[in-house]
């Protein structure tokens, strides 16, 4: 079972809100989230505890009504002032919410007192005919380069393992619009492989692949694509990798003046022509002069991995950076990445996860976030009907 992180996702808050006059919470099922950490507050035998988001997998979902909250799983129980569960006749289950905008307090535990309370099942608008950025998904093929068309990633001897099957220009003919890349250092630039680059037969640069989407948009003017660097290379190295592809700077999008107005219409892209983002987890030394945005600063993104690849699989959803928590918002709203895959890509597994990306997406990982997914990222995506999921979630506009 994990629990709450010691973390320092409390700078994230506006402290500074006033509160409201309010006798009680709203009535209705919802999930407790802390606004510091993003972990729900969960029933654990005769008392409560912060656990990692998971649907109602783990007696996360709880009804409030006259300032009480009783657990779904076990009618009659609610929390006491002293948070233990108890009958909800008693006296003592009453609490006394404070109003904060979005925010509530009505008790403190594991150290927080701020919360979010997120509808099990949100309110959903239809999607408007020219959506912002923040409101569109994306299907986005996890490690996209290792396909085994386009040339080798790995050492011969794990080879075998592909994410994908398909090569990027495939990929961009089948619908894919987000593209996972890890790039390495090496004598010869930015190289695209697993861990290390030593070994691999046929290796490709980050350019090439990098020049095919460019290509692509050139060709597509109404399309939009992402990319997302796991970088290990310095910025001298990316910078002189991304000269190498021409007409970048046609295409190349620099998120300017999102942090004062939102992000952009899908018009307002298509109109400019910059429809290419690129993000790195590298972090700030340079490299975000080139245009590549640091992906921490843009996005919320869930813990990898869902577990081996066989086997049942863990469907909680949380942040993988401990410092943002999957509902951090501010003057912006960050995009969401949702990963949805397992260590080890395996065909018969990978067929049956694609199968209920909609489902976890929408059931678990949205509530999670209080967003919905902007890049449904998958191995194999050809397997399992992602691309249903991903237009599943672009028929709506989510409102926690």
């Amino acid at each position: 079972m994990r629990r709450f992180p010691a973390i320092a996702a409390l700078l994230l808050l506006p402290l500074l809100q006033v509160p409201a006059t309010a006798n009680a919470a709203p009535s209705g099922t919802y999930y407790v989230t802390s606004v510091g950490t993003g972990l729900n507050v969960a029933q654990n035998g005769g008392g409560v505890e912060l656990h990692w988001p998971k649907g109602n997998e783990d007696h996360q979902q709880w009804r409030v009504s006259d300032g009480r909250f009783e657990n779904t799983d076990s009618p009659g129980q609610c929390i006491t002032r002293q948070l233990t569960m108890g009958s909800c006749s008693q006296g003592d289950t009453v609490h006394s919410p404070v109003q904060f905008g979005d925010q509530w307090e009505f008790f403190t535990l594991g150290g927080q007192s701020r919360w979010y309370l997120t509808p099990v099942t949100g309110q959903t608008e239809s999607m408007p005919a020219d959506p912002r950025l923040d409101q569109m998904t994306f299907l986005t093929a996890h490690n996209a380069y290792a396909n085994g068309v386009d040339g080798g990633f790995a050492p011969p001897f794990v080879d075998l393992a592909k994410n994908q099957t398909r090569g990027i220009v495939q990929q961009l003919s089948d619908g894919v619009r987000g593209f996972m890349l890890d790039i390495h250092q090496t004598a010869d630039g930015a190289i695209l492989c697993h861990n290390s680059c030593t070994l691999v037969s046929k290796p490709v640069a980050l350019n090439v692949d990098l020049q095919r989407m460019v290509d692509f948009l050139k060709n597509n003017r109404g399309e939009i694509v992402t990319v997302f660097l796991e970088d290990y290379v310095d910025a001298t190295t990316l910078r002189a990798e991304l000269r190498k592809v021409q007409g970048l700077n046609d295409v190349l999008y620099r998120a300017e003046g999102v942090q004062q107005n939102g992000w952009p219409t899908r018009s307002q892209l298509q109109n400019s022509g910059k429809r290419l983002i690129i993000f790195t987890d590298h972090g700030k030394d340079g490299r975000e002069d080139s245009g590549v945005l640091y992906q921490r600063d843009w996005t919320v993104e869930n813990y990898w991995s869902m577990g081996s690849g066989l086997g049942s699989s863990d469907w909680s959803c949380y942040s993988r950076w401990d410092e943002k928590p999957l509902t951090a918002t501010g003057s912006f709203q960050p995009l969401f990445v949702m990963n949805h895959f397992r260590d080890v890509p395996i065909s018969g597994t990978a067929t049956t996860d694609n199968g209920k990306l909609a489902n976890r997406a929408q059931q678990f990982c949205q509530p999670a976030a209080r967003k919905k997914p902007n890049f449904l990222a998958v191995d194999l995506y050809h397997l399992g009907n992602a691309a249903g999921a991903v237009s599943a979630l672009n028929s709506y506009v989510y409102r926690p």
